[in-house]
This record gives structure tokens, sequence and C-alpha cells, in this order.
């Protein structure tokens, strides 16, 4: 049982480490936005795909102290991203398949069983770390351009997309904001034509992976952090901004805006906005819309080849 000691819940206070991801979060985004200003002098905008079912009442045009943070996963973009990323990097050879099993399973007990503390993100997240521990991150963002064509530019949710349009349109600032890998992260938002991109920031010397995080994974509270600290960056208006998410984890986040948007919700954010009367916008269909999440998880499983034990534990929760 204590190899599985990583599957036990354990609290542990994560504010500090929080804001140090939250700040490192905004510093690696705010720098990789201006690098790509320099370097192509504007943002190179692919032409938005799909439109949303309902036109948005918001965002008011001109107000550049305004500005959107939008989740990723199952938000944005269908599935997680780290599971994509992990589906190009075994392609590719990183690691083997057992190394695979493991974190495919890590991951689909946080969907599956609802159980996604700090503790249990940072142990998930240092496995895939360890996975790139000593490459390049010039490698791997080689590797994720190719693996946005491979496995993410159709699983964009085309509603999002247009919401996020509907900012960019307006002359504001529309940032991602996720727990995938910053470098990921980035990929992302320059093919959508987004602003930039706030991510878990693995740490690297000289160009080298470690192996280790900048403080956590950017969570939850950690979300929250990362928006305040690039809102005092760029002067916005927290109030006059927007936040779109699907899960009840970025209540911290979401509550941090003016405007929160709960987008493809999971059952808790739902009721929380229902509650507090935030606006909704859910763009799955059927059966689809209860299960999002977890195919992915249970895909990357399968394709390892050693999570027979997941995906059985995802068809008896169908």
């Amino acid at each position: 049982m204590a190899a599985l000691g990583w599957l036990t819940p354990r609290k542990r206070s994560a504010t500090a480490r929080s804001v140090l991801a939250g700040e490192a979060a905004a510093e690696a985004g705010l720098k990789s936005t201006q690098e790509a200003q320099e370097a192509h002098g504007a943002r190179d905008r692919e032409s938005a795909a799909g439109t949303a079912d309902e036109a948005p009442d918001f965002p008011v045009a001109g107000d550049d102290r305004a500005a959107a943070f939008f989740d990723l996963d199952n938000t944005v973009m269908q599935g997680a991203a780290i599971f994509h990323l992990g589906r190009g990097l075994y392609k590719r050879k990183f690691f083997q398949r057992r190394e695979l099993a493991r974190f495919a399973w890590q991951q689909t007990w946080f969907r599956i069983a609802g159980v996604e503390d700090p503790a249990h993100m940072q142990d998930a997240r240092e496995s895939a770390l360890s996975i790139v521990k000593g490459h390049r991150v010039s490698e791997l963002m080689s590797i994720g351009e190719e693996v946005y064509d491979e496995y993410m530019a159709d699983r964009i949710w085309p509603g999002t997309r247009a919401l996020a349009q509907a900012h960019l349109d307006a002359g504001q600032q529309v940032w991602l904001v996720t727990a995938a890998p910053v470098e990921t992260a980035t990929i992302i938002a320059r093919r959508l034509g987004l602003t930039g991109a706030l991510g878990t920031v693995a740490e690297s010397v000289d160009g080298v992976y470690t192996g280790r995080l900048v403080g956590e994974p950017l969570h939850g509270p950690a979300k929250a952090e990362a928006v305040r600290a690039l809102a005092a960056a760029e002067n916005f208006d927290l109030d006059r901004c927007a936040a779109y998410s699907d899960s009840h984890n970025d209540i911290p986040m979401l509550s941090l805006v003016g405007h929160p948007y709960a987008i493809n919700p999971d059952a808790k954010l739902r009721k929380h906005a229902r509650t507090l009367d935030w606006r909704l916008r859910d763009y799955r269909t059927g059966r689809k819309a209860a299960k999002v999440g977890i195919p992915a998880a249970a895909g990357v499983g399968a394709l390892a080849g050693g999570t027979a034990a997941a995906v059985a534990l995802h068809r008896r929760r169908r």
C-alpha cells in the first residue's frame, strides 16, 4: 500500500505556493507575450472557427481596462491539454508504457473520484515533469506545435472560441489560465490568436528542464493569484473583467472578476453559478455533456495498454 500513498488525500496549506505559482505564471505569460510581439510585430490571428449559439451581451467595446480569462480544459478545448501532450510525447518515445499508465491513472482518479486537492495535483504534474527532465525547452515547444495540429486543433469548442473572439474584437486582452504547462498553453493561445497564457511553470536552467515546478501547479487558488498578479501588471480593473471555466475548482478565479461565466459546467459549478446568478453556457449535448473529461483519461490509459482498471472503473460509473 505504501506504493499507492499518492492516492491518499493530504491536506496542507498551499497559500504561499499558490501565490508563488500565480506570480511565476503571470511573469512567464507576460514574458512570452512580449517576446512574441517583438519577434512577429503583431499577433497572427487564425480566423475564428464557428459561432456561438447566441450572441454575447458582453464585452463592452473599447474598455481596455477589461480583460477576459479562460480556463482551457473542457472550457476552450474538449478534454485535457496535458493528455494530448502526453499522447504526443509517448508517440515520440519520450517514455515507456509503465510511466504513461501511472500518469494516466493519476489523472483518471482526479476526474472520476473528484479529488483535485493541490497535493494530488502536484504529484501528478511532477510525474509529468519527470518525463521531460533533461530535455530542452525548445524541443518541447517544437513538439507542442505538432501536438496541437495532431490532437488539439479539432477539439476547440466553437462557442467558447466565439466568446473569446468577441473580447478580442472589443479591443481587450484574452488570456488562457490553466494548470497545463505554460509552454503548451502559450502555443494554444497563439494558435487561437489570443493575447497569451498563464500556466504551470516548470523550472529550467540554461534552457533545460530540471524536473521541478516553480511553486505548485496553476490550479484552484493559484489561478486566482495569477490573474490578480497579471491584472496588477497590466492595470486591469477586475470588476470589469470576465472569467470563464467549466470547473468548481476555478470558483476562486471566477469570483475575482465582475463577469463570471460557467462554461460546460460540472455539477458543483452549475449549482454555485445558479445560486449567484452567474451566466451559464453549455456547448455539449446529451450524454457527452455528462461524461466530458473522463474519455480523455481513459483514452490515454488505453494507449498505454496498462490502465484497464481505470477504464473499468469509468465504465462502472457510466
